[in-house]
């Protein structure tokens, strides 16, 4: 009996926890970095597509994310009427412009 009591009382204590801020410090730094390196970048790109969609007038030159390249012939609320050929018109939603040559100034 008297061993017991002699181990019991020579058992180290229970080991210090560190603080909370330290248990979670890894998974803000996670957290942060998909921030700066995924979410951030998108949310700048699809702002630009935003204001490069808004900005399109009738006459720019466009090329669609199909590829089709065209002429802006009418611009409605929510399409584009492209002319891709002569007598030949398209109509396309405005997400679907992948890019903009803007039209000179005659």
């Amino acid at each position: 009996m008297e061993i017991l009591t002699v181990l019991a009382q020579a058992a180290p204590g229970a080991p210090e926890q560190p603080p909370v801020l330290f248990q979670f410090l890894p998974l803000i730094i996670i957290a942060v970095l998909f921030y700066f390196l995924l979410i951030r970048p998108q949310q700048k790109k699809q702002k630009e597509h935003q204001q490069l969609v808004s900005s399109v007038k009738t006459g720019d030159k466009v090329v669609t994310a199909g590829g089709i390249h065209g002429i802006v012939a009418n611009v409605k609320e929510s399409t584009f009427l492209v002319k891709v050929a002569e007598n030949v018109k398209i109509e396309f939603d405005k997400s679907s412009i992948a890019s903009v040559t803007k039209a000179e100034a005659a």
